[in-house]
């Protein structure tokens, strides 16, 4: 027996045109190198329009990739929704990638024309040379007066508010729910990065997801700053959730300084703020003395949140850090740790664990923890296992990629490369990337909370844990250390902090103070450099192991 349901498209059509009837005077604004700009969803839906005209007039073929190279803007809203609902698909460019990585994903996605902002050229113009499939760049001038190039034999250059001036407003043509809307690839911390493709569908419910009360809760009358980049894992949904809601949106665009986000955060009356931590460090501080009622959640992922972060912010707001967690394979948000009404009274203790886990899993996502003999881990807070994820909206494999194979279980799952174990409260708690954890005389140290109690420290600004070798324990923790400007420690003093907090077995043999802990494309501490920088490193009594 079937249903009487209708039969509607989950196309992302609709968040425009709901946007454009019910929410036309709502603003956008964005921060630019000349002060903020303010539009409005009315003018940007119709905007919207013409670009997908646009993308028509360049000739983009009917499933072409349209690529991206920009800030958090306006601008980048408009081609985030113009390239999939005129039948194309979004390709957002990582900035920050290595530039051998940028070639490779252009070639492998086989973009054909990038929108690029003024400020970003230099960056972009040295590769051009090496695409394959480009046959427009589009700039978008963002008041950095960076020289407009032109490509003898290559590309066509477009200034990109001329072509949007000669171009008519066009239907969107996006009737399949199944059809791809967008794609980005991971950072690709080991080998080449790998796509990962949207559908309207998974985009669509993602986004409803993300407007759940239990989860993050979007809705109309929010103010929404999103400063992850909208080339990171589609701005964990945000610039959907926006659009869909109808709330504003605040676009921080280049400017991404403590200062410049304390102050939008306060005179634009921001009332959902989403970063990686390393972002919420320098933030917070600013923040003191503002006045930031507004804000009602501040969701933090990408990695873990350290416990002394959140209660920093916690003292400086009166909102401690919502932690989620995601990746590009989840669209991202798979889970969040918002502490349910019957745990509300709970320990401190337990609050912060909970708090610090990564939560309670969406509504429609299935995530599960099993051994390597595929049985799923008992809700201990001990048994550790690899995290695996399902769902409408979890991706299925990786495009054109013959590692699509090692990345899902026989039964449909995706492997997340992620060890976790379940807390009694079915909370998940994320141990460690499976690259990262140190296995010791057998035994595994989660590097994730060592580091978390190594920040807790009040000299220490940042912690990055690697596992060294060891002749007789096959790997030992070296904790490599960034104090705070004008703070001392010594390795003795590190140490000894740690004692009673974690295993006397867990305590690092030695720590090294440098000067930054470096990150990865999206912000992500690079523990893969560090392992490089210290891969001769000796520790203390090795020689006599």
């Amino acid at each position: 027996m079937l249903g009487t349901m209708q039969e509607r498209q989950l196309t992302l059509d609709h968040f425009v045109n709901r946007a454009e009837t019910y929410f036309p005077d709502r603003e956008i604004v964005t921060n630019t190198a000349a002060g903020l700009q303010r539009t409005t969803y009315g003018a940007w839906a119709d905007r919207t329009h013409r670009l997908a005209g646009v993308l028509d007039n360049l000739g983009i073929s009917a499933e072409g990739r349209v690529a991206t190279f920009a800030w958090n803007t306006a601008r980048h809203l408009e081609l985030y929704f113009a390239a999939p609902c005129s039948g194309r698909v979004l390709h957002t460019l990582n900035l920050r990638l290595f530039p051998e990585q940028l070639t490779y994903i252009v070639n492998h996605a086989e973009d054909e024309v990038i929108f690029v902002d003024r400020s970003l050229l230099g960056l972009l113009v040295p590769r051009v040379g090496e695409f394959n499939t480009v046959k427009h760049i589009v700039v978008m001038d963002d008041g950095v007066p960076n020289e407009i190039p032109s490509f003898d034999g290559g590309p066509e250059v477009h200034d990109y508010e001329e072509l949007l001036a000669g171009a008519e407003r066009t239907e969107f043509r996006c009737a399949d729910e199944w059809a791809a809307a967008s794609m980005c690839y991971t950072s690709g911390t080991t080998g080449n990065p790998k796509g990962v493709t949207y559908t309207h569908r998974s985009t669509y419910l993602h986004t409803m997801a993300a407007m759940l009360a239990d989860t993050i809760g979007v809705t109309e009358a929010d103010v929404i700053l999103p400063v992850v980049p909208m080339f990171h894992a589609n701005a964990w949904g945000l610039a959907h959730a926006a659009v869909a809601s109808g709330a504003k949106l605040v676009q921080p665009g280049p400017d991404l300084s403590p200062g410049t986000l304390a102050r939008l955060i306060e005179e634009e009356k921001v009332t959902l703020a989403a970063g990686v931590p390393t972002i919420w460090m320098g933030v917070v501080e600013e923040l003191e003395g503002r006045d930031t009622s507004a804000l009602r959640v501040v969701p933090c992922g990408g990695s873990a949140v350290p416990t002394s972060l959140s209660k920093r912010f916690e003292e400086v707001t009166g909102l401690p850090i919502l932690q989620a967690w995601g990746m590009t394979e989840t669209s991202p948000v798979g889970s969040v740790a918002k502490v349910i009404s019957s745990l509300e009274d709970s320990s401190e203790e337990k609050l912060d664990e909970l708090r610090a886990s990564q939560g309670l899993p969406v509504l429609g996502v299935e995530l599960r923890v099993v051994t390597p003999d595929g049985e799923q881990v008992p809700w201990d807070g001990e048994t550790q296992g690899e995290l695996q994820a399902a769902g409408p909206w979890i991706t299925n494999g990786y495009y054109n990629d013959e590692r699509s194979a090692e990345a899902m279980t026989e039964d449909g799952w995706c492997r997340t490369g992620d060890v976790a174990v379940m807390l009694p409260e079915g909370y998940l708690k994320l141990v460690d990337r499976t690259k990262d954890v140190i296995k010791t005389g057998g035994e595994w140290i989660s590097s994730v909370e060592l580091e978390n109690e190594i920040m807790a420290h009040p000299a220490v600004a940042e912690a990055a844990v690697i596992a060294v070798a060891h002749p007789k324990w096959a790997e030992r923790p070296l904790a490599c250390v960034v104090l705070r400007d004008g703070a001392e420690a010594t390795r003795d003093e590190i140490l000894a902090f740690l004692d009673g907090r974690v295993a006397k077995w867990w305590i690092p043999d030695d720590v090294v103070f440098i000067d930054e802990v470096p990150k990865t494309s999206v912000g992500k501490f690079s523990k893969k450099t560090l392992r490089e920088q210290f891969a001769d490193y000796e520790l203390p009594g090795v020689a006599d192991a």
